[in-house]
């Protein structure tokens, strides 16, 4: 009877989702309080909702549900690396279940979710991004009594009791990246780059997750050189690599810029694509290490990533919770502390940053980490984020 329940409330999905209310937007100002108490909880190291510490020992029973495929050495992997190590640390129970990535996927996206949370048979049931969360609410209010965890998303944060939203803190990503940025521009030593102070920002849709990596980007680009330019634009999606190519080119011909960021999923890679085509500039990775993921070419021409570190959110999270705070119905925003962010400082970066560079990116991590530096974010300051943008186009 319960699988009949369940399938037909799959065909009536839509109804449900009205029900649920609106998102993104409307739940703008429930998310930021949300995270603001979260936040606060845990730099004291305490939750507000604190619980009695989990029993020694406590083995978890997770089930992972990946709205794709593992291999993608990027989000997916990335958390299943953690959830692995954790489980080879004999802390989980660990089931993984690749629910492939087509549009034609997507009906077993919320079959799946409703199988494994009728079974009762887990702790936590872990899925991530943007494409989830309204398949989750669907069925974390029909199954109150199980827990949930939703990473890189806030749609719906505080509006499921059983439901942790984890998300990333993308502005101090993108000031640790914009200090890189600017101190490599300077060093006209490294072959192409130029005497103009210029790079470049390829984002994806102009929405305020997108300008926060952005004004974080420019905010420690300013640090280094206060008369840089950024040359800003955005592709409007995230799949469109010929765009991100063809602005890529314009940033490099028209305004000389010698190294372009990308921050719009695989959109992105066309601006390292137009790195190469016109030999005369470098790029930028995002979320992932990008010259991993990259042909040896691309890899070649990839200074650096800036880094959501998804593994390691996860055995944060478990930390949490074997210390007795958790955080259901609430978001959290992981940042350098927690080392929800960073960047990476091998390879390529060992290879050609200075040593005045690489100090100026450790400076700028330790100033952000006790405080000394407040980075701005275009989730709560979005108009600020705009201007300054435009302020500082070539």
């Amino acid at each position: 009877m319960k699988k009949a329940v369940a399938l037909l409330m799959m065909l009536v999905m839509s109804l449900s989702l009205v029900a649920c209310g609106a998102k993104a937007d409307a739940d703008n100002s429930g998310a930021a309080a949300s995270e603001t108490t979260t936040e606060a909880a845990a730099d004291s190291g305490e939750s507000a909702e604190a619980e009695a510490p989990a029993e020694a020992g406590k083995v978890y029973n997770v089930c992972y549900l990946v709205n794709g495929n593992l291999g993608d050495k990027s989000f997916f992997d990335s958390c299943n690396a953690g959830l692995t190590e954790l489980e080879s640390a004999g802390r989980i129970k660990l089931r993984v279940i690749e629910m492939g990535g087509s549009d034609e996927d997507k009906p077993v996206w919320l079959s799946t979710l409703y199988e494994v949370s009728e079974a009762a048979e887990y702790d936590l049931i872990i899925c991530g991004t943007y494409q989830m969360p309204d398949y989750l609410k669907e069925v974390a209010e029909q199954y109150p009594d199980q827990k949930y965890l939703i990473f890189d998303d806030d749609t719906y944060v505080g509006q499921c009791d059983n439901v942790v939203n984890v998300t990333y803190k993308q502005n101090d990503l993108g000031y640790l990246v914009g200090v890189f940025a600017a101190s490599m521009t300077t060093d006209t030593s490294i072959e192409n780059m130029n005497e103009d102070a210029v790079i470049g920002f390829v984002g994806g849709v102009d929405s305020p997750v997108i300008n926060d990596f952005l004004y974080g980007f420019i905010a420690g680009a300013q640090s280094v050189n206060p008369d840089i330019k950024i040359d800003t634009r955005y592709t409007n999606d995230y799949v469109d690599t010929a765009i991100a190519k063809e602005y890529g080119v314009s940033m490099v011909n028209d305004n000389k810029c010698d190294i372009i960021w990308g921050v719009a999923g695989n959109a992105g890679n066309g601006a390292a694509e137009a790195a190469l085509e016109t030999g005369k500039c470098w790029f930028i990775g995002v979320d992932s290490d990008q010259e991993l993921t990259f042909s040896s070419d691309l890899a070649a021409i990839t200074l650096t990533s800036g880094l959501k570190n998804i593994n390691k959110s996860m055995i944060w999270f478990f930390d949490e919770w074997d210390k007795g705070n958790t955080y259901w119905g609430q978001l959290v925003n992981l940042g350098i502390a927690e080392d929800g962010v960073g960047i990476v400082t091998d390879k390529n970066y060992q290879k050609y940053a200075s040593d005045e560079t690489k100090a100026a990116v450790e400076a700028a991590q330790k100033a952000i980490l006790n405080g000394e530096i407040e980075v701005p974010s275009a989730l709560t300051d979005p108009d600020g984020a705009a201007a300054l943008r435009d302020e500082v186009r070539p």
